[in-house]
């Protein structure tokens, strides 16, 4: 049988402090607290390490969630990476939406950035109180169009490791007759 993914799950993050994100997610995203986990040990692991995992509610389903670990410690950004790279992005119906939304976050003091035209979505972005970047959207284009750049998908990521490699292997070469 093919593996069959069929939507997002979750995705899971640390938080600094679950009142706080929740107080982000669901009173400024309007995303509902939907589930809450306490545990003592990591079910996965065995691990002994007290948490709250707590679950917010997307419209499709799905679930955006954040594990507090009781330290008041945040995840922290990934030194090698840009601030702008890793973020999770949530969908909004319109562009209407999409400025309500910057609205209302930029009256709750939260630093908002866009809207930003990518061709094909419009965003805003903000990070959330545990410096997740979090990115709202909408799209400008219909499926008729996705699926046409769905064709040439593998063709681009093609070139662009082609391309990559080149000149991965040309800055070896150089380094190494610099020696």
């Amino acid at each position: 049988m093919d593996l069959k993914i069929e939507r997002l799950n979750h995705f899971a993050w640390r938080c600094r402090d679950a009142e706080e994100t929740r107080a982000f997610y669901e009173d400024l995203l309007g995303l509902p607290l939907a589930h809450v986990i306490r545990a003592d040990h990591v079910p996965s692991t065995g691990e002994y390490c007290p948490y709250t995992h707590i679950f917010f509610k997307m419209a499709d389903g799905s679930f955006v969630a954040f594990f507090d670990l009781g330290d008041d410690i945040a995840a922290e950004p990934s030194p090698n990476t840009p601030a702008w790279v890793n973020h999770i992005a949530l969908q909004v119906p319109d562009r209407s939406h999409l400025l309500a939304a910057k609205a209302r976050l930029e009256a709750a003091g939260v630093e908002v950035l866009g809207i930003t035209d990518h061709h094909i979505i419009e965003s805003i972005y903000m990070f959330d109180p545990n410096g997740l970047r979090v990115e709202l959207t909408t799209w400008l284009v219909d499926q008729d169009h996705m699926d046409k750049a769905a064709l040439r998908a593998r063709t681009d990521l093609d070139a662009w490791t082609r391309e990559k490699r080149a000149k991965l292997d040309d800055n070896a070469a150089g380094q190494h007759a610099g020696r």
